[in-house]
């Protein structure tokens, strides 16, 4: 047990005296927010950009229409020809021309307007213009026909359904999205960790068998308390460094928001135009979802699988690390620890938020190579306590036999040198 202690703290002191690991543990949040920051302003920067678009219309019907908005000013060039027209767009470096030909019917002229332009238009743009110009020709086609333009707004349903459990209790239409954005946020921050910190483990222990210290190290204590010390350190280490992380990546997120005047939003994502659409009583219903979370269900449990999955992966790393030569020579047993990561994130996104409690989601968040991620998603719909248990159980069960064995591995591969193993060798080393 002594030496278990002293490989550990050998472990975690390697590590965060590391060059690298103390470099990288405060430029990281620096280089998060700093991304963050610039992808927010150059987005207002783009919005606030003003887009130039001349129209030529020969129909005379849709240039009252075309009005100028925040970010777009249109130019009536209907009094030029369209090939005059063309090269006084191309001259003025205007955003581009929208061409309406004069045509028989409402229909043949919906299928022959074109929009002309050397780059690649703003799709919200030709978008608007459509919405403009379609809106415009179904009118005129109600008129046609005889029909009363105010009759038919009027005659129009507008439905809100609103959505509330048998107990009364009001939910949002969102209240799926807000589910899915906290657990997914779990689920992917512990797939990073265990990517991130595993290869650390894998590393540590490609480098002493490289330097040929290994045989040294192995005279004084058993392979499973150096492959253990190795685990354990490192999770030390790491959760040092992603604390630091998530304490100076928030105090730097504060002070760049209230410096640069810049609120973090997604690219693409225009505030506003969701702020008109969502009323202010499905803004207090996604609040009082949020608060109805199992938050402290989600914390523990986020805890515990992280704790679970990291040591259960970190073997297999470990094992990884000893059966090879150079890191290198790994990439070949990779696909086996990738894989599950990758399908428990896709399962959690694309399975839990159309049927959290469907059998695909339930059997993924009980297999041992998914439970932590996938679970972590499912938690915030609302799973039944002896789900959560049974799928911990299995968790911890598995981690008991990955590591014996990840241990049989670890144990030869050790000291092999000169030859890439392969899954037939590796099986073999099970049996010696």
């Amino acid at each position: 047990m002594s030496n278990l202690k002293l490989i550990i703290k050998r472990e975690f002191i390697a590590r965060v005296r590391n060059r690298t690991f103390i470099v990288m543990t405060f430029l990281s949040p620096l280089i998060f927010v700093g991304m963050i920051s610039l992808i927010a302003w150059l987005t207002t920067l783009n919005n606030d950009e003003v887009r130039k678009v001349a129209f030529v219309d020969e129909t005379g019907f849709f240039a009252s229409d075309l009005k100028d908005s925040d970010n777009t000013k249109y130019l009536d060039y209907s009094d030029l020809d369209l090939n005059d027209a063309k090269d006084s767009v191309v001259l003025k470096k205007l955003d581009g021309l929208l061409y309406i030909p004069k045509k028989e019917s409402n229909a043949e002229l919906a299928s022959s307007i074109q929009f002309y332009a050397d780059e690649s238009p703003n799709l919200s743009i030709i978008n608007k213009v459509e919405k403009i110009i379609a809106d415009k020709l179904t009118n005129s086609n109600y008129k046609n026909k005889g029909l009363d333009l105010g009759m038919i707004e009027d005659a129009k349903a507008r439905v809100n359904i609103r959505i509330e459990n048998f107990s009364g209790e009001k939910t949002s239409k969102m209240s799926n999205y807000v589910k899915m954005a906290f657990g997914g946020a779990a689920g992917y921050f512990l797939m990073m960790f265990i990517i991130i910190y595993g290869n650390m483990v894998m590393r540590s222990v490609i480098e002493e068998k490289a330097n040929r210290i290994i045989e040294i190290i192995i005279s004084s204590v058993k392979p499973i308390q150096l492959m253990m010390g190795k685990i354990l350190g490192t999770s030390l280490a790491g959760i040092s460094q992603f604390f630091i992380w998530v304490i100076l990546g928030g105090v730097l997120l504060t002070v760049a928001t209230s410096f640069f005047g810049v609120e973090p939003q997604p690219v693409g994502l225009d505030q506003s135009i969701a702020l008109q659409k969502t009323s202010q009583e499905e803004i207090q219903l996604i609040l009082q979802d949020i608060l109805k979370l199992p938050l402290l269900t989600l914390v523990l449990s986020f805890l515990v699988y992280f704790i679970g999955g990291y040591f259960l992966y970190s073997a297999i790393y470990a094992a990884i690390g000893a059966a090879v030569d150079s890191e290198t020579d790994s990439q070949q047993f990779m696909l086996p620890i990738i894989l599950p990561l990758m399908l428990g994130i896709y399962v959690g996104f694309f399975a839990v938020i159309e049927n959290p409690h469907g059998t695909v989601s339930t059997v993924f968040s009980m297999i041992p190579l998914t439970s932590p991620i996938v679970m972590l998603m499912r938690i915030p719909f609302g799973v039944p306590w002896w789900e959560v248990a049974i799928s911990m159980l299995l968790l911890f069960g598995s981690i008991i036999f990955i590591i014996w064995f990840a241990a049989k591995i670890y144990r030869i591969g050790i000291l092999m040198y000169g030859k890439k193993p392969t899954y037939k060798e590796l099986f073999k080393w099970l049996k010696y």
